[in-house]
């Protein structure tokens, strides 16, 4: 059974009272960036250098390698092909079944990128991502840092393009990315407690950002009704679910292990999965969850008018 901590009524319109949470997979070392395909769940297990593969056959569940590399977030594009957000790898790629990677973005305005962090695409196929320094050894001191801020950046026709991040507000870095299901605005968290919303422009740039709740640090997710899912990152782990207006409607706690050594169960990233879209996964550092909601979740590159 969850654990919600009901702030409104309405949560309950999202999330059965009674709901059971579900360990997936356990064993892990950093889970992050997950996303469906096709009957499959991929996500990252960072420090394993590796996307990973889980599925459910009939003789049970089954976790595999899909591909190599250090990846963070992970998204699909129009064509169902994988991006992917390179931790370590400072750059962002499109990554085919045989595991080779084409490289989309590596570079702005002659310098290489710090660390993507995570993506999203439109459903015109323009890509959106965030990039941090929390994969350079050093991070923000790293004598390998090129960039001198965190963004969040937009690659459209072969061109990569700045939008905002933290040059000009310390402290405000970027570091999960989303759409709502209309596509009218980009979430973006801005530092430690703070999402900001982005109206979409007609040419997939951003204007008039404005906080939209005191809440988010890790990735995002977005369902049918606009309704808004943020992680807490670290530990203990919990989602907080906000209308679309912003109104925080609660938050699910995730189950924290007993024993030792003591698994550690974070938050950092979702996806809306299996054949009705309402299975919610939840990467948490060492696991693996899942939830069945009431209503279903908006998959990438899914333009919901």
């Amino acid at each position: 059974m969850t654990t919600l901590e009901v702030r409104d009524a309405g949560l309950h319109d999202l999330i059965a009272p009674d709901a059971t949470i579900e360990r997936v997979a356990g064993g892990l070392v950093f889970t992050e960036g997950p996303v469906w395909r096709g009957g499959q769940l991929l996500f990252s297990d960072i420090p394993n250098d590796r996307i990973v593969r889980w599925r459910r056959l009939p003789e049970g569940p089954e976790l595999s390698t899909f591909a190599r590399g250090m990846s963070n977030g992970l998204t699909l594009d129009r064509q169902g092909r994988v991006l992917a957000a390179e931790h370590y790898g400072r750059r962002v790629t499109r990554v085919a079944e045989d595991g080779t990677r084409t490289v989309l973005a590596e570079r702005f305005q002659g310098k290489q990128l710090n660390s993507p962090n995570d993506i999203v695409v439109k459903s015109d196929g323009a890509i959106y991502f965030t990039d941090t320094v929390w994969g350079l050894r050093g991070a923000a001191q790293s004598p390998d840092r090129e960039l001198p801020f965190s963004g969040f950046f937009l690659i459209k026709d072969g061109k990569v393009t700045l939008l905002g991040g933290d040059r000009d507000t310390p402290g405000a870095a970027p570091n999960g990315i989303t759409l709502s299901p209309d596509e009218k605005y980009l979430y973006v968290t801005a530092g430690t407690r703070r999402t900001m919303r982005y109206d979409i422009l007609p040419d997939d740039t951003v204007a008039n950002g404005r906080v939209f709740v005191d809440d988010g640090i890790d990735g995002m997710r977005v369902d049918t009704r606009g309704d808004l899912y943020t992680t807490s990152g670290g530990t203990p782990g919990r989602i907080q679910i906000n209308s679309p207006e912003g109104k925080p409607l609660g938050r699910l706690l995730l189950p924290q292990p007993v024993g030792e050594p003591r698994a550690r169960v974070c938050a950092t990233n979702m996806a809306f999965g299996d054949d009705d879209d309402r299975g919610l996964y939840i990467t948490a550092c060492t696991h693996l969850f899942k939830v069945r909601m009431r209503v279903a979740g908006i998959r990438p590159g899914q333009l919901r008018k």
